[in-house]
């Protein structure tokens, strides 16, 4: 079968982010995709209104599921809600239920594109410098990247983190600036290994940041290098925000939807 990616995030009611982000752009990177689901929100395309956590073990069971059943080729975790939840995924790795070899994509997600509160940040972020060096890469966005490391420079910040034992880091300016192209930095090490400028679309995009780490973690899955797997996401991202769908014309500040099909209609 395809390489299957086995994701833990959140259930989006409205379909741009969260487990059905992953699951169709995982689909899109020719993987397929398995969940864990770690929260219920409760959210539209433009604001996050609550979510309740499942519990570390309800999801640690739905992942023991897809691991005794299916061969895990990659991960992915997104908005994971709890420390609880987080420490759960840290002992997954840790106790080799799922291998350290795993290629493990992490979307630290720390608040909604919408701004919504999806967690208490600094108790997420201390339980998060457990799991971070078991990443195989992590997907922050500028706040994200900061608040991990403390660091208000995204290049020192990056590299802080790896000093503190992370393989590589992804950096994305598209938060930082609202005109402009948005720079792509990869970290490996240390060092930055691989840089990117993508055109800057116009509007604000819903999922943006889910649909990259998982189509990020299915190309992985398949057995493609990191830089080269970094490359082809950028090219994917940037079609289907380009092709994304605008749920409110009357509202220029509304957030739309990436059409994360996009590139298999126009290539059919």
């Amino acid at each position: 079968m395809r390489p299957v990616v086995l994701c833990f995030s959140g259930l989006d009611p409205s379909g741009g982010a969260g487990l059905q982000a992953d699951i169709e752009a995982i689909g899109a990177s020719g993987a397929h995709a398995t969940v864990a689901c770690t929260a219920i929100t409760v959210q539209s395309s433009q604001q996050v209104f609550g979510f309740e956590t499942c519990s570390a073990e309800l999801v640690k069971q739905q992942a023991q599921a897809v691991l005794d059943d299916l061969p895990v080729a990659a991960i992915k975790s997104g908005m994971l809600g709890s420390t609880d939840n987080i420490t759960m995924l840290t002992e997954l790795f840790r106790s080799g239920v799922i291998p350290t070899s795993t290629p493990f994509v992490l979307d630290p997600v720390l608040v909604a594109n919408s701004g919504g509160s999806l967690g208490d940040e600094k108790t997420l972020v201390t339980a998060f410098a457990e799991l971070l060096p078991y990443a195989t890469l992590i997907t922050p966005n500028t706040h994200e990247l900061r608040a991990l490391s403390g660091e208000q420079d995204l290049h020192m910040a990056a590299k802080k983190l790896c000093s503190q034992g992370v393989k590589a880091v992804l950096v994305k300016t598209s938060h930082d600036f609202e005109t402009g192209d948005i720079d792509q930095y990869l970290y490996v090490n240390g060092e930055m290994v691989h840089h990117s400028v993508l055109t800057r679309l116009q509007g604000e995009f819903h999922g943006s940041g889910c649909s990259l780490a998982s189509y990020l973690a299915g190309r992985l899955a398949q057995g493609e290098a990191l830089i080269e797997a970094v490359k082809q996401a950028d090219n994917w991202i940037h079609h289907v925000l380009s092709h994304a769908d605008v749920p409110h014309p009357q509202d220029d500040k509304a957030q739309l939807i990436p059409n994360r099909f996009a590139h298999h209609t126009e290539t059919i």
